[in-house]
């Protein structure tokens, strides 16, 4: 359980801690290691991940390959955690990075964005007046009152660019209404306005504002639905089960046409760091869960201000 920083809010509640499970597996004398965030939105718990990990135990102990865990476990928070930990377990144990393992390019340090987390708009500007340096924001929102938050946010922060997240938040009606205002004080993107299941409005329209599909975007099984709907995917390893299919999904999904924005829930850098790997393909890159925290893992990423680095091999990969 890591402590967070003050009380962190979005749409769906508040919380001032947050869960993770970390998976270690151990092969002659190598340990891979990874985190996961377990979220209730999707039905998870501490318990349900590791009830799951632990229905997988016996196979793992028998060597299950990363390409047979795909199989094994659904995605989620648990195939997650295995899956990033035998991409590490991988690394160590042929003294070679994750990115060479994966054929891709080594990530280069990346701005995230920073969080706002949701409030009243006096709240909000004062939050956006001590963050003003930093170059991206990313406000949560909630729907009724957004409007005056991100007027005062704009007001804190006259020089940040601005990305706004709805978590679901927002009835059909207020997409016509809000969009253009938004865009308006310079917002250049709008995360899942609304439910996940209820988004049919969306297909063939165009807004004044970009979407982009959080909750409705898991796996590659979610492009086909997602196409006319979304221009942009948040691509976030708890939610797709790993690094593994991470990196088929956004393959997948540029080949389609979509943009990239890689996300995370909030946890430590041991949960940031195989996500770096996605970030070379991104438009948008929001991994600040470290910064949302009270304390860190140790070793943890370095961060300079919001730029992130690649991680050392001694925390991941």
């Amino acid at each position: 359980m890591w402590p967070m920083r003050g009380t962190f809010r979005i749409s769906r509640g508040a919380r001032t801690e947050t869960p993770t499970v970390i998976a270690e597996i151990e092969e002659a004398g190598a340990i891979g290691k990874a985190e996961c965030v377990p979220y209730p939105r999707y039905g998870e718990s501490s318990d349900s991940v590791l009830a799951e990990i632990e229905s997988v135990r016996p196979a793992v102990e028998d060597g299950m390959s990363i390409a047979a865990l795909q199989d094994a476990l659904p995605a989620g928070a648990a195939r997650n955690a295995l899956d990033c930990a035998l991409w590490d377990l991988a690394a160590k144990q042929r003294g070679k990075r994750a990115w060479e393992l994966a054929g891709i390019e080594p990530p280069p340090p990346v701005v995230s964005a920073m969080t706002l987390s949701l409030d009243t708009p006096q709240n909000m500007a004062e939050a956006a007046r001590a963050s003003a340096h930093l170059p991206l924001l990313k406000l949560k929102v909630t729907g009724d009152g957004d409007l005056e938050r991100v007027t005062a946010v704009r007001g804190g922060a006259p020089d940040s660019r601005l990305i706004v997240d709805a978590n679901e938040g927002w009835r059909p009606e207020m997409l016509d209404s809000l969009l253009p205002a938004l865009a308006g004080l310079g917002v250049e993107l709008v995360e899942q306005p609304l439910p996940a299941d209820s988004d049919d409005i969306l297909l063939g329209r165009r807004f004044a504002i970009p979407l982009c599909a959080d909750e409705a975007c898991h796996t590659r099984a979610d492009l086909d639905r997602l196409q006319g709907r979304y221009p942009m995917i948040n691509v976030k390893l708890d939610k797709s089960g790993g690094l593994s299919e991470a990196l088929a999904l956004v393959r997948e999904a540029r080949a389609r046409g979509f943009q990239i924005m890689v996300g995370c829930m909030v946890g430590s850098s041991l949960a940031m760091a195989p996500a770096l790997l996605l970030t070379p393909f991104a438009e948008y890159v929001d991994l600040d869960g470290p910064l949302l925290l009270a304390r860190d893992c140790q070793p943890g990423l370095n961060y300079d201000g919001v730029t992130v680095h690649p991680p050392q091999a001694e925390l991941w990969g």
